[in-house]
Parts: structure tokens; C-alpha cells; sequence
């Protein structure tokens, strides 16, 4: 194949603040490229995500979201609540997953450790 993913844009207010906030979440490495936009590079996942200057405000439930599989569901949701995460309602009912956001509202799923029974969305 001759496409790969080079990175995932978020689009928000304060870029610093969010890579910040996902740098403790994830913790990869932060900087800033030459086109002025911060990059967080996730080495356990081959991943960076861009995070880049939009002054327009977050107005629906996010159409991709990360899913994260922790070794503790109950600490790690607590751990990222604790950075600045909030618990957040989409109608998702009680899952087997938690369902966070981010500080400028983005949605993001905590799911029960790899090996545990997930419920079907």
C-alpha cells in the first residue's frame, strides 16, 4: 500500500494546552514543527497527532474518537479525570466503556482492560 497515517488533526483553541493534557494521558513527546503547529508523538502507538489553532467552538459529538484499552479501567479513568477529563453523557447508555471528553469537549472511550468482556455497541 503505498498510504500510511502520518497523523491525527484535532482541531482546538489552545494547542499547548491540549498536547499538554494528552502528553499525561498518553505520555509521548511534545514540539512544536516548523509550520508552528504542536505535534505530539506517541512512540507506543507510531502515532502523532497534530494539534492545531481553530478559533471556531466544538458544536457536536465527535464522528471518530479514540478508543483506549487500559491494564486498569477504574484507575486510568480515574488517573485522567484527575488531568482534567470530565465524564460526559452521548447516549451511550451503561456500557462496558467510559465515555470521557478532553478540556475543549472531544470524546474519547476508556475500555475494560484487553482479555475482559466488552459489551456491543
Amino acid at each position: 500500500m503505498s498510504l500510511r497515517i502520518s497523523s491525527l488533526a484535532v482541531d482546538c483553541h489552545d494547542p499547548e494546552v491540549l498536547a499538554a493534557f494528552w502528553n499525561q494521558v498518553l505520555d509521548g513527546e511534545v514540539h512544536t514543527d516548523e509550520d508552528g503547529d504542536v505535534l505530539l508523538a506517541v512512540h507506543d502507538l507510531g502515532l502523532t497527532i497534530a494539534f492545531l489553532a481553530d478559533p471556531e467552538d466544538k458544536v457536536v459529538k465527535n464522528r471518530w474518537h479514540l478508543d483506549l484499552t487500559p491494564d486498569d479501567q477504574d484507575a486510568e479513568v480515574a488517573r485522567v479525570v484527575g488531568l482534567g477529563a470530565v465524564r460526559v453523557d452521548i447516549g451511550q447508555g451503561e456500557p462496558s466503556w467510559v465515555v470521557l471528553a478532553d478540556p475543549e469537549g472531544n470524546e474519547f472511550c476508556i475500555l475494560r482492560p484487553n482479555g475482559a468482556p466488552q459489551t456491543p455497541a
